[in-house]
């Protein structure tokens, strides 16, 4: 059996997540102590404590869910499980940098750093209420492509996310986005809906905060990842540490082509599909792009404790 780790991204995150683990393996409770020294703050007392309106502010919550991960990876290793027992690493969107921490190529620290970093210069990229997101549901990256083209009309307006076969998310200028909405909807979309985020993510719009990463990477040490990560803009695998910091820059205003990639593993030979951290939404994603692969999700004691039942 051919293995898989795969990290979530933004939209996982809930009050709470990663406690319990905390509170059961000490290797777990050092990851979010390395974050908060790492941030100079308790981040760990909002991600538990907190209001999750606050957790959900783009800058907070990319390091948490990372820090979440990364916790529930350091709690399965201490029953055991190697990373190195992986075929590939891979992460949606910010969780392409847990893999990267997970993989060794990246230090837990400097990744906590670079996604707060990340986080607020995505945010400050565009004004609020400039941009936008929606989530095409039941036509195919193609027909999406073809509805953000006619959509934009001077505009931004892009495939930001191929998520599944059926589920697509474009971004850009507000008026863009929502007219991609309507040009979905007539050409037989299921569902077509605006998503509660704070920012229009990867599209050209996000150059800022890619230049502003592009500054903040090249300060950073980074190594070659022990397994080898299938990268978000490419929807292969990468092991060169010069072209992961490259593509690391790209991935701001890139698609993430997490269809492609979860196709790609397959075809590889992967069969099982590991979601390391908060939420299930990815084992969703891969159960409908590479059909007939399993999926475990391990984000708590208890889904470690059914490994070992």
């Amino acid at each position: 059996m051919s293995r898989a780790f795969v990290f979530p991204g933004q939209g996982a995150q809930t009050i709470g997540m990663g406690q319990a683990l905390a509170q059961a393996y000490p290797a777990a409770k050092a990851v979010f102590e390395e974050v908060d020294d790492a941030l100079g703050e308790s981040l760990s007392s909002l991600i538990w404590d907190g209001d999750i309106a606050d957790l959900t502010l783009t800058a907070n919550a990319q390091p948490a869910l990372m820090a979440t991960s990364l916790a529930a990876l350091r709690a399965l290793e201490s029953e055991g499980v190697s990373l190195d027992d992986a075929a590939f690493v891979a992460g949606h969107s910010l969780g392409e940098y847990s893999a990267l921490a997970a993989s060794g190529a990246l230090g837990i620290s400097d990744a906590a750093r670079l996604l707060r970093i990340r986080g607020r210069a995505m945010q400050e990229a565009v004004p609020v209420g400039e941009g936008a997101m929606a989530a095409i549901l039941g036509l195919d990256l193609a027909a999406v492509v073809e509805v953000a083209l006619e959509a934009a009309q001077g505009d931004v307006c892009q495939a930001a996310n191929d998520n599944d076969p059926s589920q697509v998310v474009v971004s850009g200028h507000k008026a863009a986005v929502e007219r991609a909405v309507e040009i979905a909807k007539e050409r037989g979309a299921k569902r077509a809906v605006l998503l509660p985020v704070s920012a229009p993510f990867h599209c050209a719009l996000m150059q800022p905060a890619a230049d502003r990463m592009a500054e903040a990477l090249a300060d950073v040490a980074l190594a070659a990842p022990r397994v080898p990560l299938v990268a978000n803009v490419l929807a292969e695998a990468v092991s060169d540490a010069e072209t992961i910091r490259r593509l690391l820059v790209q991935q701001v205003t890139g698609a993430v082509r997490w269809r492609e990639s979860v196709v790609w593993m397959a075809a590889q030979g992967v069969t099982e599909f590991w979601e390391i951290g908060a939420g299930k939404a990815l084992s969703g994603l891969i159960k409908r792009s590479a059909k007939g692969t399993g999926t475990r999700n391990f984000g708590t004691p208890e889904d470690i404790a059914s490994l070992k039942a």
